[in-house]
């Protein structure tokens, strides 16, 4: 969830956790976090000597607090690193097993898998990875 404002946010992540709790459900206390993450972030945390805004990971990618043209905000998502690692070993471990194939039906395989990889994966700035 976005708020402008820190205290709307506490109040909200009170408001929350009290609704949930009704259900005999809780938020999950590595997973829910409140960070500074926006338009100012950067300029805010500069001014008090905090350094570069905190980033977080959701749905396998890592959400970047950027800027764009004209310092307006621009939220980078960037493949979590972790997974990217990791699925680099699976490929490797797999065209491994899959080396005595015919090349063509290896090509076969390892297209469908990168083009999986490219749909999700391709959103605007994301492209190195």
């Amino acid at each position: 969830m976005g708020f402008e404002h820190r205290a709307e946010a506490e109040q909200f992540h009170r408001e929350l956790s009290a609704r949930l709790a009704k259900f005999t459900l809780a938020l999950h206390a590595d997973k829910t976090r409140l960070l500074e993450f926006g338009r100012f972030a950067a300029l805010n945390r500069t001014r008090r000597g905090q350094g570069k805004p905190a980033t977080f990971n959701f749905l396998g990618f890592t959400h970047i607090c950027g800027q764009a043209a004209q310092h307006r905000l621009m939220v980078l998502r960037q493949t979590m690193k972790q997974r990217l690692r990791a699925k680099l070993q699976e490929i490797k471990e797999e065209l491994r097993r899959r080396r005595h194939e015919p090349i063509p039906q290896q090509g076969k395989w390892l297209r469908s898998v990168l083009l999986g990889h490219y749909r999700y994966y391709g959103v605007p700035l994301n492209w190195p990875a």
